[in-house]
């Protein structure tokens, strides 16, 4: 049993992968070739954005998001502790300093209200300008925007939304990707829909920030690849994978419905046997992973294990608890909730070609 089938996904779809692959091998331009562009401007009209930016990585796409607004030294960005190190990481690398708040008990994203404190308690220090907010939409399913964005409207703060686990998701009724004034997004091989290597894309409503995007991806490129008009990154996704995710693309609206159906069944399954996802009634999640509490979550894991059921873990260390952040002088107890989701969450296997059979396997594995 795989925890991602990408197996059978690629099966369904080789000959076209190929097929494209084979166009890259033709024209030669395998950094920014046609593919990108096209790639940009068919993700860009389904989530609803005006432009989209083709980046190394999800990681990447964060990084140029803050760069973007000018976000550095001086400032504090907002962000959960619950979720992978590249949220925080990005901040850091900006010169910027990571602020944790603690997240909301049922659908481990961002609480908005602990969000609002923040900012209050910030602004009353006064050592540090509050310049942006990271929120996380957490394995598929969009944070609280409309509340998050007005308490950022109000104090004039950048929302970014770490999209990384949640292309192909809805907000009452808007893609996410399309909730804030700019989106990060990532295509590892494991999100919803993944290359097969590294890749990620910006999305963004505002032509001055996607003119900006556009330089800071080559280096801080003006007119020509010699003329340097502010510090960037190399942050140019490569031809090959644009391809692969055109292919992909194809089929991927059919398999985010896939992954409502697998996640409906997994519900009915376990609702009596463990904590199962809450999704709000206005948001569709992507289902990039389906995660469970369960207060003896080691021994569980250990039983699906002898049965050949793979599992993961996200996120066992919150990360005001990371060595990476010991700067900001955390303690374990600052985040109760976010802790102790921590110490109790697991995924098991969900991707869209999941058979009824071997979910009802895994429930019944978990319900003895």
């Amino acid at each position: 049993m795989q925890f991602i089938d990408l197996a059978t996904q690629q099966k369904k779809i080789r000959s076209i992968i190929e097929e494209k692959i084979i166009k890259v091998l033709d024209h030669g331009r395998y950094i920014m070739g046609p593919e990108i562009k096209e790639l940009e401007e068919k993700l860009a009209d389904y989530v609803g954005a005006k432009y989209a930016v083709g980046v190394a990585s999800g990681t990447d796409a964060l990084l140029m998001s803050l760069m973007a607004h000018e976000i550095g030294e001086g400032d504090a960005v907002i962000t959960t502790p619950f979720t992978f190190i590249a949220t925080g990481e990005v901040i850091r690398l900006v010169g910027a300093e990571p602020v944790f708040v603690d997240i909301d008990p049922k659908t481990y994203n961002i609480d908005p209200m602990e969000f609002d404190k923040a900012v209050q308690k910030i602004e009353t220090e006064g050592k540090l300008k509050v310049r942006g907010v990271i929120p996380v939409d957490l394995f598929g399913q969009a944070a609280d925007y409309d509340a998050i964005n007005a308490i950022a409207e109000k104090h004039n703060i950048v929302v970014i939304e770490d999209a990384a686990q949640s292309f192909g998701a809805s907000y009452k009724g808007r893609k996410a990707c399309s909730l804030s004034g700019i989106a990060a997004t990532s295509f590892f091989p494991a999100k919803p829909l993944g290359a097969y290597g590294d890749g990620g894309m910006v999305f963004t409503q505002d032509q001055g920030l996607y003119e900006k995007l556009i330089s800071i991806r080559v280096h801080g490129q003006g007119s020509n690849k010699y003329d340097n008009i502010r510090v960037g990154i190399n942050g140019r996704l490569d031809s090959i994978q644009a391809a692969i995710l055109l292919a992909k693309f194809d089929i991927f609206p059919g398999e985010i419905d896939l992954r409502q159906e697998v996640a409906s069944n997994y519900n009915n399954l376990l609702k009596d046997h463990v904590v199962i996802p809450f999704v709000e009634d206005f948001n569709v999640s992507a289902w990039a992973q389906y995660s469970i509490l369960h207060p003896k979550r080691e021994e569980m894991m250990a039983k699906l294990k002898e049965q050949g059921i793979p599992t993961a873990i996200y996120y066992p260390k919150p990360l005001h608890l990371q060595d990476a952040f010991d700067f900001l002088e955390y303690k374990k107890g600052d985040f109760p909730v976010s802790e102790k989701i921590a110490d109790e969450i697991f995924s098991i296997p969900m991707h869209p070609y999941l058979k009824t059979e071997d979910q009802e396997k895994i429930s019944a594995v978990i319900a003895g």
